[in-house]
């Protein structure tokens, strides 16, 4: 910026102020130069507030799983860390999830987004049961590796046939979309884990009992596996679409503003969280790593169709945007809130900061940065190769 020249020349030279120079950034005033560093952050805020007011008017499709669930310790080779929270609070397979802290659950990805931000923290929760409604409390384990909380539950996933892709096993064994897998190798399959189970044994091939418009069908699938041991069958399970209503323009812009405070919300709780024991090797994501996020949401939405690949992909930029509005005003040297602090301090005395102080506090800044990008590039390079 102009003026960074006379800055540089003062420090150098140890001198008491930065000298005067029209339309100079350091000239301006103090409160001037706050508004201008404060600029970036908020537009980051504005931007995701934009983007979801937008996606709320137009109204979007969510593709998830129903609100009903499965124990994680019904399952034998999961029953180590029992009992997890949803034992404890009395829950069973089979269950509906029906509310949470009286919020409405339609989907299991309600329930995630429930569950995920509240660890350690008490909740309400209602459910279904043979058609019977039932209340009771429930407080989330925090896993240790990403912060989140977690009860020990998976979604209930109909054996039904969703995608099917062309020239896979699938499609060679004649399997369709819409199809219900009655049995696999003689094993009744009520859900997707019933299958799952099947596949931990590493069969060459499956013989299928399938239900298409009423009628029994049989067939028989030869199972590939990959480099890494894992089957590539060719097809996946239906997924439920959940399609939010058109909002008017007040209504969205409202919506757009309360989600984009709660994320910031959900921001400030996650940072704390970083003190709290988590391994901050694996909750803490660098440059590299959050590209690959950003490709991997836009992939998988796409893959479900354009309108929500679009809409994964700007709810995934609206939360990055959020984070950085959040970290942009952290009060460290070099970042726009060390900035807001060092004019802050310069307006409340109503004197000039040194030159070699600015620097000073500036290089601080810098090396915490350095620091960090090295710390999260090294990281991100481990996550890759682990993975």
């Amino acid at each position: 910026m102009k003026g960074d020249d006379l800055m540089k020349r003062a420090w150098q030279k140890d001198e008491s102020t930065i000298p005067y120079e029209e339309g100079s950034f350091f000239s301006a005033s103090p409160w001037k130069r706050i508004v201008t560093v404060l600029s970036g952050p908020i537009s980051n805020f504005l931007f995701a507030v934009i983007v979801l007011s937008l996606l709320w008017y137009i109204g979007f499709s969510v593709h998830s799983f129903g609100n009903r669930i499965i124990l994680v310790s019904d399952y034998a080779e999961n029953i180590g860390d029992a009992p997890y929270p949803a034992d404890k609070a009395g829950l069973k397979t089979g269950d509906r999830i029906i509310s949470i802290n009286g919020q409405p659950v339609e989907n299991f990805r309600d329930i995630q987004e429930a569950i995920a931000p509240s660890a350690g923290e008490e909740l309400s929760l209602t459910y279904l049961r043979n058609g019977e409604k039932h209340a009771t409390k429930i407080i989330p384990d925090m896993d240790e590796d990403t912060g989140i909380g977690r009860i020990g539950i998976y979604a209930w996933v109909e054996p039904i046939i969703g995608r099917v892709q062309g020239d896979s096993s699938a499609s060679i064994a004649g399997l369709r979309e819409g199809d219900r897998i009655v049995t696999a190798n003689d094993k009744t399959i009520k859900h997707s884990l019933d299958f799952l189970e099947i596949l931990n044994s590493t069969p060459d091939k499956i013989h299928f009992t399938c239900l298409r418009d009423g009628i029994e069908q049989e067939t028989s699938l030869v199972v590939h596996y990959d480099e890494k041991g894992n089957p590539q069958l060719g097809f996946s399970f239906d997924m439920e679409v959940y399609r939010t209503p058109r909002l008017s323009i007040p209504a969205s812009i409202l919506k757009g503003a309360k989600e984009s405070y709660n994320t910031l919300l959900l921001t400030v709780k996650s940072i704390g969280m970083l003190f709290k024991g988590i391994n901050i090797r694996e909750a803490v994501s660098g440059p590299i790593r959050i590209t690959y996020y950003v490709g991997e949401v836009a992939s998988q939405g796409f893959q479900l169709g354009i309108g929500s690949g679009l809409t994964n992909l700007f709810r995934f930029l609206s939360l990055l945007s959020v984070a950085l509005f959040l970290m942009n005003l952290l009060p460290i040297p070099a970042l726009d809130g060390g900035l807001f602090l060092l004019f802050l301090i310069e307006g409340l005395i109503k004197k000039p900061l040194k030159p070699k102080i600015v620097y000073r506090y500036q290089i601080i800044g810098f090396t915490i940065i350095f620091a960090l990008f090295i710390f999260t590039t090294f990281n991100d390079l481990s996550f890759f190769l682990k993975n």
